[in-house]
């Protein structure tokens, strides 16, 4: 293989083996991640099992699945399994871990039951930012994000849905009733009989769906927002900008420091509208920052006067466009928005000039 690149010849042995250390550059943020789990009071900030048992089964110190945790976090990789085979053949996570490779199930446990601890974490993540002169603006950029949860759409119900597949059903079942009419018309045959078997059969499953839907449809209207999601309890189902394309998930809040783009504050609601939560990240993303006045942009979905107004006495000034709500323009007028005032001569200039 002359004339390229050759590599080393896999059973070739070494006198002195490699060290993991050797592997990882002195820039690589791996080293950050292990510094700063390394100066955190993970007792403190709320982890279970920091101090270990007397008996029974060792277990993982929670300095290395929270390093795991945050790697993943980094790098995109949200899935309990995938972060397990990472442990197993990813130079990094062997160097970060010290070669540990926890199970999906104790990551999944440990993400489960630590979620209040972790949320501690990204505070002290935002206080040390702030130490180190990243966060001296006040000013931070809202927006929210749909996060898809482990729940079908199958397995949510709302009012409009319900109304939907029950109609659904009903014209399967006027269908199949309409078949049965005409077999009944035919003359009797082998094939017919296995047919009007077949027919019968469809029209108890949809029978035993429809008292099913009836039991759902009980569920739903008794919840609050008259919305029920089996799987994931807490999820609801939410529109997205495409069309059709709607997810049943969450609603998650971020405010982004406007200079650096860091995460200062974050929510997750299962609203899947923003106009009810400008105030409320706003003022996390205030507290965070830990100053008296904030600057706060948004764009037009968070536009609520209400809102608007306990961020002013919040001491936020917030900058974001009003909707378009008329309908006037689609009727061929002009609209508030094409008239300028002039307010040296005290008139509106018209869209013609005039």
């Amino acid at each position: 293989m002359r004339r390229f690149v050759e590599g080393i010849d896999r059973g070739q042995a070494t006198l002195f083996p490699e060290y993991l250390e050797d592997w990882i550059d002195e820039d690589n943020p791996v080293r950050v991640i292990d510094g700063f789990v390394d100066k955190l009071d993970l007792t403190w900030l709320g982890f279970d099992g920091v101090a270990p048992e007397a008996t029974g089964r060792p277990s993982y110190h929670p300095s290395v699945l929270l390093k795991l945790y945050i790697y993943g976090y980094l790098n995109r990789v949200q899935s309990s399994r995938r972060l397990e085979r990472e442990a197993g053949r990813n130079v990094e996570v062997m160097w970060l871990t010290s070669r540990l490779t926890p199970d999906h199930k104790t990551i999944a446990d440990f993400r489960k039951d630590s979620g209040a601890a972790i949320k501690q974490v990204c505070i002290q993540f935002v206080e040390l930012c702030r130490q180190m002169g990243l966060l001296t603006t006040s000013s931070v950029a809202l927006d929210g994000s749909k996060f898809k949860a482990v729940n079908t759409r199958d397995k949510n119900f709302t009012r409009g849905k319900v109304e939907r597949r029950r109609a659904q059903l009903e014209q399967s079942v006027a269908r199949y009733l309409a078949q049965l009419d005409t077999s009944d018309l035919q003359e009797p045959s082998e094939e017919l009989v296995a047919k009007t078997a077949h027919l019968k059969e469809k029209l108890v499953k949809l029978e035993s769906e429809m008292q099913r839907l009836a039991a759902m449809e009980k569920l739903m209207l008794a919840s609050p927002d008259q919305q029920i999601s089996l799987t994931d309890p807490d999820s609801r189902s939410m529109a997205t900008s495409g069309r059709g394309s709607g997810v049943v998930g969450y609603n998650v809040q971020v405010a982004v420091d406007t200079k650096h783009h860091l995460i200062v504050a974050h929510a997750v609601t299962n609203d899947g509208s923003d106009r009810a939560q400008l105030a409320n990240i706003a003022c996390q993303a205030k507290e965070a920052l830990g100053v008296d006045k904030l600057q706060a942009v948004a764009d037009r979905g968070y536009f609520n006067s209400d809102e608007i107004l306990a961020c002013h006495k919040a001491g936020i000034a917030v900058t974001l466009p009003k909707p378009l709500t008329s309908g006037i323009e689609a009727k061929g007028r002009f609209g508030k928005q094409d008239f300028v005032y002039l307010s040296d001569e005290d008139v509106y200039r018209c869209p013609a000039g005039e």
